[in-house]
Parts: structure tokens; sequence; C-alpha cells
């Protein structure tokens, strides 16, 4: 257990914010560039992420100083905690990796700040980040634990055989996913994801999250996956992953999931890809015969791109109480109201209040970050208390230390 912060520390790390403010970006380039000159630290990031135009850098910057400001006050930071450490057990950081960061980081500080980085806030830094790390590997030692220990649990890479491809849309495809070894797989919490290690020719080895898409079966995993323009990873499986390619996944993880049956009626809101966990979510469910109302709203481009439509159509059709919405933002010609498509345009703000049960619903939300900050901030706006509304956004996380 981590010793609690001096009190020093503690002022001279509030004290360092003036100076993050203005250069805390190029202390993370800095950090960056020096921890990647280690193959086995750079393997572990998501490279896509880490360039000067990369989104990671910028969430990191802004969740250092987030640190640095809430230093006295790390309650606040308690939700961002939880899901660094779950992304870290997807992308197997392990206690031994962090001193790494530790020797990156400070030497980072030193190098952009220069002959300001004195001794003694340097050694305020070292303390802070040592205290912050030891929360983060107790708790990943945890779940790691709980991982290993359920059926069908696992640790590390375990090898899946890609048993059918299915194309979902013009751009979601779905990959059902065996366990090579023959034996029963960890039952996922709906809404969490698997981490996958992928060897491409001509890259060096990378890391990526995918959304299982399927309520827990015992014996396979479904993740549904967008081709992204210039997407090295999403092409890949698209173009080259067949029936019988075997890959490397890391065991289920996630704070965004749905726990148990619930007593209050659901929301499952989700734009573009962001359908996925919502239809494990829709999925369990419907298997668990809850009677609480539930509401499936869906928002895309068009048929064209509309993935699942016709699966989650059968599961409401099995549930209770299940109303599915389906929303096309520019319908294509030939596209017919009802079929299709229930409402042409965007999700809107008044459709979303006037027709969701605000006053007692539980929201579960995921899509493109402006849907997911947008969809947050009017539910929110409307007095849905934050403790009702869970959401999950895909690419980098954008708290502080996260990789």
């Amino acid at each position: 257990m981590s010793q609690p912060l001096s009190n020093e520390t503690i002022t001279l790390v509030k004290a360092t914010v003036p100076a993050l403010e203005a250069h805390g970006l190029d202390i993370v380039h800095e950090m960056y560039s020096r921890m990647f000159q280690n193959p086995e630290i750079r393997d572990l990031f998501n490279q896509s992420h880490h360039g000067d135009a990369g989104s990671q850098p910028r969430a990191l910057t802004g969740a250092i100083l987030a640190y640095a400001s809430n230093i006295e006050n790390l309650g606040a930071l308690a939700p961002a905690v939880e899901r660094i450490a779950q992304k870290h057990v997807g992308l197997q950081i392990l206690p031994e990796h962090y001193p790494h960061v530790a020797e990156a980081l400070l030497g980072a500080i030193k190098a952009v700040l220069g002959d300001a980085a004195t001794d003694e806030i340097l050694a305020a830094w070292g303390e802070a980040y040592w205290f912050l790390a030891n929360i983060l590997i107790a708790r990943e030692g945890r779940i790691y634990s709980d991982q290993k220990n359920m059926n069908g649990g696992w640790n590390g890479w375990r090898d899946f055989r890609v048993e059918q491809v299915i194309d979902e849309s013009s751009v979601i495809t779905s990959f059902i996913l065996l366990p090579v070894d023959g034996g029963p797989i960890m039952v996922h919490k709906p809404g969490q994801y698997l981490t996958f290690w992928f060897e491409i020719p001509g890259h060096p080895p990378i890391k990526r999250n995918y959304s299982i898409s399927s309520a827990p079966n015992g014996s396979t995993y479904r993740i549904s996956v967008k081709r992204e323009p210039n997407g090295l990873a999403s092409g890949w499986l698209h173009d080259q992953v067949k029936p019988g390619t075997i890959l490397k996944v890391a065991a289920p993880a996630g704070e965004f999931y749905l726990e148990g049956v619930p007593e209050r009626p659901v929301v499952l809101l989700s734009g573009g890809v962001g359908l996925t966990p919502m239809v494990a979510i829709l999925e369990a469910l419907v298997a668990s015969g809850g009677n609480s109302p539930i509401h499936y709203i869906h928002g895309t481009h068009d048929r064209d791109t509309h993935a699942m439509r016709n699966h989650v159509s059968a599961q409401a059709a099995r549930g209770k109480n299940v109303t599915v919405v389906d929303f096309h933002q520019t319908p294509l010609e030939g596209e017919v109201l009802g079929a299709d498509y229930d409402v042409a345009g965007i999700i809107t703000d008044e459709w979303l209040v006037a027709n969701t049960p605000v006053a007692e619903a539980d929201y579960y939300i995921c899509g493109p970050r402006p849907f997911l900050r947008h969809a947050v901030s009017t539910l929110s706006l409307v007095g849905v208390p934050a403790a009702r509304i869970h959401y999950e956004f895909f690419g980098p996380a954008d708290e502080l230390l996260a990789v």
C-alpha cells in the first residue's frame, strides 16, 4: 500500500502546475521518445496514438496536469485510476515496466524544464509518481489474480482461432473466436473488451482493444470491427484474417459493463461502431428474462453502414419491453422508413429527453467522442445523476499514465 504523500511533496507538485500548463506537451513527447528507445517498452504502446499528431500525448498531458491539480484530492481521480488499471491489464503491463516510465518521465521533466527542475522538484515528482504507480500495481495485481482464478480465465496471451467471419455492414465485420486449446473461456461482463497482440508483416507488434459484441456463452467470443481509414489493424483484420487464423488474445477487461439484472429501465445509446458493447448488453438483458424496460437507440449514416440491424430486431422480439429506434443520418435513395430505419437525421437532445425515461433510467453510451460528449452533457443538464450515466469511448484513454 502506498505511503501518504508528504506535505512537502504536495506543495512542490502543485507548484509545478503553471510549468505543466506551459510545457506539458513537450515533456510528454520527450518522455515517449525516451521510453521508445527500449523495444520492449515501445511494443506495449499503441503506436498509432503516440506520434506528433496522435491523441495520446495530448491526453496524457492533460491527465498529468489533472493529477498535479488534484494531488490533495485523489479520490476525484478514482474512476480514472480504475479505467487505467483495466487498460493496463489488457495490455499486460507488469510491475517491472513501471521503473522505465518513472525514469523517462523524470528525465523528460529535467530535459524540458532545465534548471527550473530542481532536485527537490524531481524528488517530489518521483514520490508522486510512485504513489500512483503503487496504487495501480496493487489494483492490477488483483485483476490479474481474478482473471487467472476464474473458470476459463487466463493471464498473458492465449491463442484463439477465428471460426467465422461475418460481414455486418459495408464497414463492420464480425469475427467469432474459439480457444485453440479447446478449454472453456472466462465469462466476461457484457460491455467489456478483449485486447489483441497482432504481428503484421513489415510492422512492429501492435495491440488493439475491441469490445466483445456478444453476451457470455462459455465457448466463444465475438468482436465486431470497423474498417478505419488507413487503419493498420482494422485493415489487416478485414483483408487478411480468415477462418483458421490464429490470434493472440488477453482475457476480458474493462470497467464499462452491465452488472447483474437491472431493476430500473435501461437505455442503450450508440453511434456507429459504438453499438458493439450495446449488442452484448442487449443480448445479456434479453437472456436474463428481466422485466425492466430496455431502450436500444442507435445512430449511423445509412442502410449500408448499419450493422446488425436484423440481429438486434431478433433479440428485441425475444425480449420483454424492448424498444428499438434506429436513426439514419442521411438515408440512401430507396431506403424505406420503418423497414430500414425509424428516424431520419441525428439523435437530437430534444428527442432523447422526450423519448427516454430520464427520471429513472440507467444510460449506457458508446460512440465517437463528439457523440459521447454531447449525449453525456445533455443528460447531465436535464438532471440525470452521474451514477446513472455509464459510457465507453474508443481510442486512447485520456487519463494520466494510460498507455
